[in-house]
């Protein structure tokens, strides 16, 4: 299947996935696993709607909770650890485009994301491609995170830095 394909048919996915209420978790777990290809396991939990560019480059671990409105540019890759839980509106973003204008609009940059085991991702934060969130870290609401997180750490701010160490 061609790079076109792949979107269409992740769009779709997500669309049929997004129309299914709540409630119906087993259901919203057998959509999510068509649109990764992956099982996923009973505990990861899903609250609708939700995004995402491709789905057969996402990995989920198990007891992974997503709150409304993720989104996963999973071109380059995602692997979210057991433990997780992502906030309302966090964005997984692994690809981008060249900063060189003559590329920009024909190219694309990727590298995989990596959440850890027991991170939590706040309301709206960003990971950026390339970047490990080490485990039992946690990233604010509304960081950017353009560069790995260390293990048992908080960070914070755009870009986001570390604020301290988790006890």
């Amino acid at each position: 299947m061609g790079f076109v394909q792949r979107v269409q048919r992740a769009i779709e996915t997500v669309e049929r996935l997004n129309r299914i209420p709540y409630a119906r978790q087993d259901e919203i777990r057998a959509v999510w696993t068509e649109l990764t290809g992956q099982q996923v396991d009973e505990s990861f939990h899903l609250i609708p709607p939700v995004y995402s560019d491709h789905g057969v480059n996402i990995t989920v671990g198990r007891d992974v909770f997503v709150n409304q409105g993720c989104r996963f540019n999973d071109i380059g890759g995602i692997e979210i650890g057991d433990e997780v839980m992502l906030g309302p509106d966090v964005s997984l973003i692994s690809a981008g485009h060249p900063l060189d204008p003559r590329q920009r609009r024909t190219g694309i940059t990727k590298a995989p994301i990596r959440i850890g085991r027991n991170v939590w991702i706040g309301a709206r934060a960003t990971v950026l491609q390339g970047v490990d969130v080490g485990a039992d870290a946690v990233v604010a609401a509304g960081a950017v995170v353009t560069r790995n997180v260390p293990a048992g750490t908080l960070v914070a701010g755009v870009p986001a830095r570390v604020v301290r160490t988790i006890d």
